[in-house]
Parts: structure tokens; C-alpha cells; sequence
């Protein structure tokens, strides 16, 4: 899977330019306001739009496996992970809110011997190499978090290094045609606003023009 560079670098200034306050610490920030809250919304069984939406066709393409060591990526409370233990795959997960790890490490604790819980930082291709373990990623996933990351390319770098060879990469994300539907729509970009009503903090979400999404193949 691979993504233009010139669209990625575009992306990147024009995003990072809107303002310091809207760049990874802040909403690293704002999601361990929000973790609690998150937590308890989505529960074990993840919400509604997960369960019916995303979690059936992100699970067909990943087809999870008792063979798989599988990489998932801004794990949340770690309800997917579990879903992924209980179809006998081993797990390691991460997300960069310590305190959403907290959350998921309690809420998961019957699968510990399956999945490893990680604080890193996907926009931070070091942090991110930093759970390379004995053995290669058969798989990584990742539910709905793109459009949450400030910067992707660290991601995708080290996501290929990380997976074995014939490894896979399973992603749901916004898509920019119908979500950001704004006068800035053309142009990458960063706002606020809201995942589930009542959360005490709006979240920062990163507008990418649909080219800049697009995916063929990786190098």
C-alpha cells in the first residue's frame, strides 16, 4: 500500500500549519480527557457503528487466525484486540494515551496471556519499531483511527518494516467525500469535533484529500 510522497509531505505542512495547539500533544491530551468516557461508551462489544459497520468487513479482509501475531494499531480500550484473542490470534496492541492503556489492560485482563498492551506513538516511526518482537507481524489493523493521526507516513513506514514478507494491512478510516463536507474540502487540514455524543473533549481530526488516501500497493 503506498501513498505519493508529494501528497503526504503536502498534507503534513498544510496540517501541521494550522496551528501548534492542534498537533499530536494536543490531542494526545485531549484523548486521555477522554479515555474514561470512551471506555465506558464502547465498552466490551465495542458501539453500534463498529460492531455492524466497520469490525464485519475490517475482520473479513484481515481474517484473523490461531497462526497470526497481529499489530493493533490505536487500540482504544482494546475490545477489537479481545475480539481478535477470542479467534486464538496473539496480539499487540498500542495506542499513545497512557491512560486508554490503563483502561484496556484492565477491561482485557482475561486475554493478558494473548495480548500485549503498548503505550506508542503512531506518528512516531521509532516508538512504533520499538514493539518489534521475536517474531514478525503476520497482520496489523487498525479500527477507525486513521483520520485521528497528525502525521501517517511515520506509520506506514513502520508498519511495512514491522510486518513479515506476505504481511497484511487493514484499516477503516473516514472517507473525506462524505465527512468533511466544508468549504475547506480541497485542502488537508485539521478540526475539532465529536466521536460520540457527551465525550467531555472534541477530538482533533485530520482532513486528507481523497488522493492523498489512496492506496495501491507498497514498495
Amino acid at each position: 500500500m503506498e501513498y505519493r510522497k508529494e501528497d503526504l509531505m503536502e498534507a503534513k505542512k498544510q496540517i501541521l500549519g494550522v496551528g501548534e495547539n492542534m498537533g499530536t500533544e494536543e490531542s494526545k491530551k485531549i484523548w486521555e480527557e477522554n479515555a474514561q468516557f470512551w471506555d465506558n461508551a464502547m465498552g466490551d462489544e465495542s458501539n453500534e457503528f463498529h460492531r455492524e459497520v466497520v469490525r464485519p468487513k475490517v475482520t473479513e479482509l484481515l481474517s484473523p487466525n490461531p497462526a497470526d501475531y497481529i499489530l493493533d494499531i490505536a487500540c482504544g480500550n482494546g475490545n477489537y484486540s479481545s475480539y481478535l484473542a477470542q479467534r486464538g490470534a496473539s496480539v499487540v496492541a498500542f495506542d499513545y494515551s497512557k491512560k486508554m492503556i490503563e483502561l484496556a489492560k484492565r477491561r482485557q485482563s482475561q486475554y493478558a496471556k494473548q495480548i500485549e498492551f503498548c503505550v506508542a506513538d503512531a506518528t512516531n516511526r521509532k516508538s512504533i519499531l520499538e514493539l518489534k518482537r521475536n517474531r514478525a507481524f503476520t497482520k496489523a489493523v487498525s479500527n477507525m483511527a486513521i483520520m485521528d493521526i497528525t502525521d501517517i507516513e511515520p506509520l506506514l513506514m513502520a508498519v511495512y518494516e514491522l510486518l513479515q514478507e506476505s504481511g497484511i494491512f487493514v484499516f477503516a478510516t473516514q472517507h473525506p467525500c462524505f465527512v468533511t463536507l466544508t468549504e475547506k474540502y480541497m485542502t488537508p487540514h485539521s478540526y475539532y469535533d465529536i466521536a460520540i455524543e457527551g465525550q467531555p473533549k472534541e477530538q482533533i481530526y485530520y482532513h486528507l484529500k481523497l488522493r492523498t488516501r489512496k492506496t495501491s500497493r507498497m514498495p
